[in-house]
């Protein structure tokens, strides 16, 4: 029988409740056209009623930071500013009355899982949530603005291109031109403009909402943040990253069976990651059989005590195979490169990367062929990048690509303009855009996260000793 709580000589604890004061906090807020003229269509919606909690107001905010060190009232007030977004949702009185909505998607950069589903949501969610007829998208990115003529999209179109990856519109990257582009954008009659893409993308969106307001149009552009290597700052993460990194695992399992299966085997994948490290640190911690994850924030050497070369050996005589994840952007310092491929850019003006996967091939072949003469060794390399950016997404991302949409739909509707949508700290916000293509989101090794990679493949902390 449980011991009779009241009699019972065990110790009880209480719990005991502080009141902290933080300091004031700083309001990002977007910019917005004025003039909320009319009811939003969702009152008058045969199939759904909203109840009076069902809009957002201005007053409705989501804090940028919500970790706090509160070890020293001193450090808290002299920390970062607290910053705060407007939360996105539907208002109750909106800006554009539906029937004079012209509004044109745009998809710019590479390819990512979800591109297409974000297009769907954006066509159904205009069409069925708000009345609007006029929908449009841009063919090749920035330059189908002034190289071709506009593509009319409609909700049995773009019915199934959910389950399709890519983009059915078409991507590109430079073509930016930005007289140009306000130019087609003014003599279309566009007022709403939705651009879907990465960083560069988010920079050139930044110009065109400059360029918007110097000519003092009527018109509100939006940015739908897209990198599936997620390296875009401010936000929790980008659409298609989940599926990139449910992918990876597929290539990552292959090459451990192809290690496993060969005497002195190494496996060898290379995953995206030009600038951070994301999608191998997320698919080193999923799949538990990768012995050594090299990203571009944490540098690493071959030769030497400490180094990869001498990590590898120890790893091969005791389990005869290893497997080694390294990001696309990783070692690149380290690759010889020609005065020609130094200077050597893309159509968006990023410096064109060697494949660090063949040159890391080719060093592991060198070495062991010099350390072990005679002893058998392969190394197997995959890189799975086109087939993982080019499948459709997956539920999870699937299910954020329509809350991206919608809520960038909302935004639009209700008159607010220059800002991008996403979820900070698990709630949806309204982000300036000039925040969101300043921010960088890197992978930081003193984190957790690069902790429990350590952890798992108990790899070197490549420092020179």
């Amino acid at each position: 029988m449980d011991p009779d709580p009241v009699t019972s000589d065990e110790p009880k604890t209480t719990a005991t409740r502080t009141t902290i004061t933080l300091p004031p906090f700083t309001l990002h807020s977007i910019p917005h056209l004025g003039n909320l003229t009319v009811q939003n269509p969702i009152d008058f919606s045969p199939y759904y009623h909203p109840s009076p909690s069902f809009y957002i107001s201005s007053h409705d905010l989501i804090l940028r930071r919500i970790l706090f060190d509160l070890s020293s009232g001193e450090a808290l007030a002299e920390g970062d500013p607290i910053i705060a977004y407007h939360r996105a949702g539907p208002r109750r009185m909106i800006h554009f009355p539906p029937l004079i909505v012209r509004a044109v998607i745009v998809t710019c950069g590479g390819l990512c899982p979800g591109m297409n589903t974000v297009i769907r949501e954006l066509v159904v969610g205009l069409w069925e949530i708000y009345g609007v007829r006029d929908i449009f998208g841009v063919a090749a990115g920035y330059r189908g603005f002034y190289s071709s003529e506009p593509i009319r999209l409609e909700p049995k179109m773009v019915d199934s291109w959910h389950k399709r990856g890519g983009t059915a519109l078409a991507t590109s990257r430079g073509g930016f031109d930005l007289e140009k582009i306000v130019d087609a954008i003014e003599k279309q009659g566009f007022n709403q403009v939705y651009v879907i893409g990465g960083d560069g993308t988010m920079r050139g969106a930044v110009k065109i909402f400059h360029e918007i307001q110097r000519r003092k149009l009527d018109l509100s552009i939006t940015g739908i943040p897209k990198t599936v290597d997620n390296d875009i700052g401010i936000i929790d993460r980008s659409f298609g990253f989940q599926t990139a990194v449910e992918m990876a695992l597929q290539a990552i399992n292959a090459a451990h069976v192809e290690a496993e299966s060969a005497v002195n085997g190494i496996g060898l994948v290379k995953l995206m990651g030009r600038n951070t490290g994301h999608i191998a640190l997320h698919a080193t911690l999923s799949s538990r059989d990768v012995d050594c994850c090299l990203i571009p924030e944490n540098d690493f050497y071959l030769e030497g005590r400490g180094g990869l070369f001498e990590f590898l050996d120890q790893r091969l005589k005791k389990n005869g195979h290893a497997v080694i994840v390294v990001a696309e952007g990783a070692g690149q310092d380290k690759i010889p490169r020609t005065d020609a491929q130094k200077e050597d850019k893309d159509e968006s003006g990023n410096l064109v990367f060697l494949d660090v996967g063949v040159w890391l091939k080719s060093e592991l072949n060198s070495w062991w062929t010099r350390e072990h003469p005679g002893e058998l060794f392969t190394v197997k390399y995959i890189d799975p990048t086109y087939m993982i950016r080019a499948v459709p997404a997956n539920a999870i991302d699937n299910m954020y690509c329509t809350l991206l949409a919608h809520s960038a739909i909302h935004g639009v509707m209700a008159g607010y303009t220059g800002f991008v949508t996403g979820p900070v700290n698990g709630n949806y916000a309204y982000i300036p855009v000039e925040e969101v293509a300043a921010a960088k989101n890197i992978v930081d090794t003193k984190d957790h996260k690069w902790a429990w990679v350590r952890s798992v493949t108990n790899q070197p902390d490549f420092l020179k000793i």
